[in-house]
């Protein structure tokens, strides 16, 4: 639970129910504390404190309203990290983001009205037909629990950006977003995916897993070198703020394309309006959402094309977690799971 001045604790809340006929409350397998967990724990603005916080989830159904039809007691479900009705014109054109239902798991108000998160033995999941997705035999646990948010966020972002077989595609930032960014851009179909990172650690794991590294002093020299001085067809910023996009944006090549999957928060960024007019570029923002993505992923990972618990560091106990978010916020660990 959040426990004020950037602080979380383990502590025993009310058990969750059914509340709604369309709800499901869901016993938590694994969990894990994402990049998103550390940024709205250390700026709780919305998040009281007690409110149970996380929002990646792999777990069994344990009870159901009458409204869901899709899922049984006993099934093995995966949660995406926010909910959605799935019956709007958004939810029915495959943006459940833009839903009017959105509530975002274990954040406080910062994205909709509060919904107690996953880091829990039970979380309630509203719109569970559209939240929940079944997890098939031959998917691991460790597997699953990245599909409702980091995963999906890496694939969104590739889609986006819609590169080309063979294109050249960087990637700004070695967290768990970039890192499972850069495998999703090399499963579908780019070239050279160049992995932008600062810190060894994460240029070593993502070098381990296909991906060419650069630091962030480095990188454009780098893409130079593989595109003939081009630069980039696309470039992901998986860091946010303006550090963030003014990276990409540095490394992209005439008529190129910048995505943004990073999470933002400044009111304003000095976008080069003259450069991307002269160069023709693109920018666009992605979130992951898997209730629209759940088939490719599912696919991409039951064929084991794509792999992403290469990225867990560590896995703990519920009574470990304070601990695992110190580790995280001072990168020392890249992804923390957690086991209930």
């Amino acid at each position: 639970m959040y426990a004020g001045q950037g602080r979380v604790e383990v502590g025993t809340v009310p058990d969750p129910r059914v509340e709604d006929p369309t709800d499901a409350v869901v016993r938590v397998r694994r969990t894990a504390v994402c990049g998103t967990d550390l940024h709205v724990v250390a700026h709780a603005a919305g998040l009281p404190e007690g409110f149970v916080v996380g929002h990646e989830f792999v777990g069994e159904v344990v009870d159901t309203g009458p409204g869901v039809h899709a899922h049984r007691r006993g099934d093995l479900v995966v949660g995406a990290d926010f909910t959605s009705c799935g019956h709007c014109w958004w939810c029915r054109r495959g943006d459940h983001w833009e839903c009017a239902e959105r509530r975002f798991f274990g954040t406080g108000s910062a994205f909709g009205p509060p919904l107690p998160g996953a880091q829990a033995e039970l979380v309630r999941v509203p719109h569970a037909d559209t939240v929940l997705q079944p997890v098939p035999d031959g998917v691991p646990l460790d597997v699953a629990v990245f599909l409702g948010d980091t995963l999906a966020t890496g694939y969104a972002a590739v889609q986006r950006a819609a590169p080309r077989p063979g294109d050249t595609v960087a990637v700004v930032g070695g967290g768990t977003v970039g890192q499972l960014t850069s495998l999703a851009a090399q499963a579908c179909g780019a070239g050279i995916v160049v992995l932008v990172e600062p810190v060894d650690t994460r240029r070593d794991l993502a070098a381990a897993h296909g991906a060419v590294v650069a630091t962030p002093d480095d990188a454009r020299a780098v893409i130079d070198r593989l595109t003939d001085g081009r630069g980039a067809d696309a470039v992901v910023d998986a860091i946010g703020g303006p550090r963030g996009l003014d990276a990409a944006f540095a490394l992209a090549r005439r008529r190129g394309t910048v995505v943004s999957v990073g999470v933002h928060t400044d009111t304003g960024w000095t976008l080069p309006v003259a450069r991307a007019f002269t160069d023709e570029l693109t920018l666009a923002f992605a979130i992951g959402d898997l209730a629209r993505d759940a088939g490719p992923l599912l696919a991409l990972v039951r064929s084991g094309v794509l792999a992403p618990a290469v990225v867990a560091s560590e896995t703990v106990p519920l009574d470990g977690v304070p601990e695992a978010y110190a580790r995280m916020a001072q990168r020392r660990t890249l992804k923390t799971l957690i086991a209930t």
